[in-house]
């Protein structure tokens, strides 16, 4: 299997999956509290006084995402195993590896819609101050990320269900685990090497440098890693679903 025709193949599954949030009426609602949420955050700061920065609102967006993420991948391959449609998706010369690559871009895609309006704050901060705009941009690189490693998540709770709610929850739940609890932890740290380990291996900890201005080599591996591996295992899912 050649890879431009495998990226051709996946990139058609992408602009199909990307469209289709348009017609989504829940895609709607998500991207309407996550937009307002985050439109109130910014005009807590808006205030003379306060910094002309964004990083209390990039670090609200990880919680943020961690609600609104479940929402928008519930039904990447969950709607797809119950109406019956996956076969016809994956019929030859169409593999695993096309679709779970297609449907991640395009959920991305559609994730870098959801960021563009926030934009306007960046807009609005450089018509009143002067913005140090290197944590600003690298803050829009750590939330892509962590869009792109919570994306991959809930590809792959999407593909071990045919329910969408249940797809939904467990998705929340495996971010949950992942990003609020060792948040939890961090309370404990000082008190334990081990919570000190699990605080450090945590997604908001790895966030909170991107938020600072600071491009960290080892977070960036961690975040690409996490995600090659939860779309790895959506593969293998697939896979062994497929000959069942």
């Amino acid at each position: 299997m050649s890879c431009p025709k495998t990226m051709t193949r996946s990139i058609t599954i992408a602009r199909r999956e990307w469209s289709s949030y348009f017609y989504s009426p829940i895609a709607y609602v998500a991207m309407f509290a996550f937009l307002l949420a985050c439109g109130a955050l910014f005009w807590e700061d808006f205030r003379p006084g306060q910094p002309a920065a964004m990083r209390t609102l990039f670090e609200w967006m990880v919680w943020l995402l961690v609600i609104v993420i479940p929402l928008l991948c519930m039904g990447l391959l969950a709607q797809e195993w119950s109406t019956g449609t996956i076969e016809t998706l994956m019929t030859a010369p169409v593999g695993e590896t096309d679709v779970v690559v297609g449907k991640f871009l395009g959920s991305l895609g559609f994730f870098i819609v959801l960021l563009l309006p926030t934009l306007l704050y960046v807009a609005m901060l450089r018509l009143y101050a002067r913005p140090d705009l290197g944590p600003i941009l690298s803050g829009y690189l750590g939330i892509l990320l962590v869009g792109a490693l919570f994306i991959a998540v809930g590809l792959f709770c999407s593909s071990l269900t045919r329910s969408q709610v249940v797809a939904a929850v467990s998705c929340a739940a495996v971010l949950f685990v992942i990003t609020i609890v060792p948040w939890w932890a961090s309370a404990k740290a000082a008190l334990s090497p081990f919570w000190r380990r699990v605080t450090d291996q945590g997604v908001f900890t790895r966030y909170t440098d991107f938020s600072k201005g600071v491009i960290d080599t080892g977070n960036l591996v961690f975040f690409i890693a996490a995600t090659v591996v939860f779309l790895f295992l959506t593969v293998k899912v697939l896979e062994s679903r497929r000959w069942k």
